[in-house]
Protein backbone atom coordinates (compact mmCIF):
# COMPACT_ATOMS: atom_id res chain seq x y z
CA UNK A 1 0.00 0.00 0.00
CA UNK A 2 1.35 3.43 -0.92
CA UNK A 3 1.25 6.40 1.44
CA UNK A 4 0.20 9.23 -0.86
CA UNK A 5 -0.41 12.87 0.04
CA UNK A 6 -4.06 13.87 0.26
CA UNK A 7 -5.47 16.20 -2.37
CA UNK A 8 -7.68 19.25 -2.07
CA UNK A 9 -7.41 22.88 -1.04
CA UNK A 10 -6.74 22.13 2.65
CA UNK A 11 -3.83 19.77 1.89
CA UNK A 12 -1.66 21.76 -0.52
CA UNK A 13 2.06 21.98 0.02
CA UNK A 14 3.71 25.38 0.55
CA UNK A 15 4.63 27.31 -2.58
CA UNK A 16 7.86 28.81 -1.21
CA UNK A 17 10.83 27.63 0.87
CA UNK A 18 10.82 27.97 4.66
CA UNK A 19 12.75 30.73 6.45
CA UNK A 20 16.54 30.48 6.33
CA UNK A 21 16.98 30.77 10.11
CA UNK A 22 16.39 28.29 12.93
CA UNK A 23 14.10 29.76 15.60
CA UNK A 24 14.72 29.57 19.32
CA UNK A 25 13.48 26.33 20.82
CA UNK A 26 10.54 27.05 23.16
CA UNK A 27 10.20 25.34 26.54
CA UNK A 28 6.50 24.59 25.90
CA UNK A 29 4.92 24.10 22.47
CA UNK A 30 2.05 22.34 20.75
CA UNK A 31 2.00 21.15 17.14
CA UNK A 32 -1.74 21.92 16.87
CA UNK A 33 -0.89 25.65 17.16
CA UNK A 34 1.21 25.37 14.00
CA UNK A 35 -1.23 23.76 11.57
CA UNK A 36 -0.80 25.11 8.01
CA UNK A 37 2.25 27.18 8.98
CA UNK A 38 6.00 26.88 8.46
CA UNK A 39 7.09 25.09 11.62
CA UNK A 40 10.52 24.16 12.91
CA UNK A 41 10.43 20.73 14.57
CA UNK A 42 12.90 19.30 17.07
CA UNK A 43 12.70 15.53 17.53
CA UNK A 44 13.58 13.72 20.76
CA UNK A 45 16.68 12.29 19.02
CA UNK A 46 18.03 15.85 18.51
CA UNK A 47 17.23 16.12 14.79
CA UNK A 48 15.58 19.34 13.60
CA UNK A 49 13.89 20.33 10.34
CA UNK A 50 11.33 22.64 8.72
CA UNK A 51 7.87 21.12 8.46
CA UNK A 52 4.49 22.34 7.19
CA UNK A 53 1.83 20.33 9.10
CA UNK A 54 -1.49 19.95 7.29
CA UNK A 55 -3.17 17.19 9.29
CA UNK A 56 -3.05 16.17 12.93
CA UNK A 57 -4.73 13.04 14.21
CA UNK A 58 -4.24 10.73 17.15
CA UNK A 59 -0.89 9.02 16.59
CA UNK A 60 0.01 10.91 13.40
CA UNK A 61 1.09 14.33 12.20
CA UNK A 62 1.38 14.68 8.44
CA UNK A 63 2.31 17.45 6.09
CA UNK A 64 5.38 18.49 4.13
CA UNK A 65 9.02 18.35 5.21
CA UNK A 66 11.66 20.60 3.64
CA UNK A 67 14.62 18.53 2.43
CA UNK A 68 16.81 21.51 1.51
CA UNK A 69 15.60 21.72 -2.10
CA UNK A 70 11.84 21.05 -2.11
CA UNK A 71 8.89 20.02 0.08
CA UNK A 72 8.23 16.27 0.45
CA UNK A 73 5.11 14.68 1.92
CA UNK A 74 5.97 13.37 5.38
CA UNK A 75 4.25 11.81 8.36
CA UNK A 76 5.50 11.32 11.91
CA UNK A 77 4.31 9.96 15.23
CA UNK A 78 3.85 12.99 17.56
CA UNK A 79 5.48 11.05 20.42
CA UNK A 80 8.82 11.62 18.64
CA UNK A 81 8.41 15.42 18.64
CA UNK A 82 10.25 17.24 21.43
CA UNK A 83 9.30 20.85 20.54
CA UNK A 84 7.98 22.99 17.69
CA UNK A 85 8.21 26.67 16.80
CA UNK A 86 6.10 28.59 14.30
CA UNK A 87 5.33 32.28 13.68
CA UNK A 88 3.72 33.77 15.52
CA UNK A 89 5.12 31.68 18.32
CA UNK A 90 2.38 29.70 20.08
CA UNK A 91 1.05 31.13 23.30
CA UNK A 92 -0.95 29.60 26.08
CA UNK A 93 -4.28 31.29 26.80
Amino acid sequence: MAFLPPHGPMRQQPQSPPPTYIPTKPSVSYIIDCINQNTYVWLINGEGFWFYPTRIEYGEVSGYRWNGAFWMFYGIDPRFIDAVACNPFPTLY
